[in-house]
């Protein structure tokens, strides 16, 4: 199994709710929720029940629909059909795709008051409004994201874990890499790009270095996908398939920012509010705003008229990209990692960035302004992110982040932004090819330490 951060986390939730409430792990479908929880009860208890909702059997109904009130015989029942001993305070209940059937989520109030077990619920598309329309949404329940994997995830599963360990340490330290290691980790992320960080196709790339099996496992990801959306957008899907398959040319403009006439001439912001809403909700896109003020709450000045819409997943941005055959052979990824293949890498290395900021727990923002009549006062910054200062007692300032593809570039936007909002920032960073820089409030950080931020 893919070693996953999420384990630390769901360790650190054991200890800390003590039974006290339950755990919600949300994200899109293939990210490992059900991998990993079901890793988590094997190796954190005594024992443990899955019940897979996507797949549930008629007992396991009757038993949820006619024992409710009676948790005792409720628990017995489980236990006998699964052949599960439960031991009070030592046993996991897994609720697995628990949006299947949201009487069981109801249920989680009383489940956790009775206190005898612990109980984490995954879900896919689970806010979606459909799902919760007749239930109460209990209290005693706590969510926590999960995505795909972040660089440093991937590092562990390519077995790089000294690496991403001295990765850590040089940005820590501002102590740039041996040439040697700078290279094999920016060899690494150029992989990462290609191949995602989708677990199913991870790991397919890690058993066998094959672009084209990883290629199709993605395809059929996308395939799901869109399943997905035919069955649960209801009256968005057309809107929110038009916004899915504009994403790969919308990001490889020079200006990134999400413009509704690329699908329609005729479109309308309202008219597509609830497909970005649906496609965020369901965990398949990352959606950056503009904010306009950079002050520490960037979320006060959002502006929603202005976005950038980024994929959850760098290496389904790629499958997407070649949409217009039906399979991208091996040779082709592998033309594209030796650079011998011309290919927009600017969307996917910000793209890949914005993965590793959502990955952190970070919501996204960028900072735009145009002004016709001033140059001086038209600028465009890739990422906004809040960081706590050396300089300021540590407390939290706004850091500008600019993401470079190329070893040859220009920071005219960044070097405005600190003339007019200096006060206001703490240190810039620029994401680039090249080594580790550190030139006073600017550091130049190689593209693979995106996730350290």
């Amino acid at each position: 199994m893919l070693k996953r951060k999420m384990m630390s986390k769901l360790i650190d939730w054991k200890r800390r709710s003590d039974g006290h409430e339950a755990l919600l792990i949300e994200g899109a479908r293939r990210v490992g929720k059900s991998t990993i929880v079901e890793a988590f009860g094997r190796t954190q208890y005594r024992s443990f029940i899955l019940i897979d909702f996507a797949r549930l059997p008629h007992v396991v109904r009757e038993i949820f629909d006619e024992q409710r009130d009676d948790l005792t015989t409720f628990f017995l029942m489980l236990s006998t059909y699964y052949r599960t001993r439960l031991y009070e305070r030592d046993s996991l209940i897994v609720f697995d795709e628990v949006q299947q059937y949201p009487a069981a989520r109801e249920l989680i109030k009383y489940l956790v008051a009775d206190g005898r077990y612990d109980y984490v619920e995954t879900g896919s598309l689970i806010s979606i409004k459909k799902n919760v329309r007749n239930i109460v949404i209990p209290s005693e329940e706590r969510k926590i994201d999960m995505g795909p994997l972040d660089f440093e995830e991937f590092c562990w599963a390519m077995g790089e874990d000294l690496l991403a360990e001295t990765i850590r340490r040089s940005f820590e330290a501002l102590d740039p890499l041996p040439d040697a290691l700078h290279k094999r980790a920016m060899r690494l992320w150029r992989e990462y790009l290609l191949v995602g960080g989708m677990p199913q196709a991870v790991a397919a790339y890690v058993e066998n270095r094959d672009f084209g099996e990883v290629d199709d496992i993605k395809r059929g990801i996308l395939q799901l996908y869109g399943d997905d959306i035919g069955k649960f957008a209801n009256g968005d899907a057309g809107r929110v398939r038009g916004i899915f398959a504009q994403i790969p040319g919308q990001l490889s403009k020079h200006e990134k920012k999400f413009t509704l006439s690329s699908i329609s001439t005729n479109a309308r912001s309202r008219e597509y509010d609830g497909a970005f809403f649906w496609l965020e909700d369901a965990r398949l896109v990352n959606i950056c705003r503009n904010s306009t003020d950079p002050s520490v709450g960037l979320g006060l000045y959002e502006d929603n008229s202005s976005f950038k819409c980024y994929m959850s997943d760098t290496g389904l941005l790629v499958s997407e990209t070649f949409a217009d055959r039906q399979t991208t052979p091996d040779d082709v990824y592998r033309d594209i990692l030796f650079d011998k293949l011309s290919l927009n890498e600017g969307m996917l290395v910000e793209n890949a960035v914005a993965q590793q900021f959502r990955a952190n727990g970070r919501k996204l923002y960028f900072f735009s302004r145009t002004n016709r009549n001033d140059a001086s006062q038209t600028m465009e910054i890739d990422f906004l992110i809040v960081r706590e200062y050396d300089n300021a007692a540590m407390k939290p300032r706004i850091s500008p982040v600019e993401v470079k593809s190329t070893k040859r570039y220009g920071t005219s936007s960044l070097d405005k932004f600190r003339r007019i909002y200096g006060s206001k920032l703490g240190k810039e960073y620029v994401l680039h090819p090249r080594q580790l820089e550190s030139d006073g409030e600017r550091i130049k950080l190689p593209l693979y330490m995106a996730h350290c931020l």
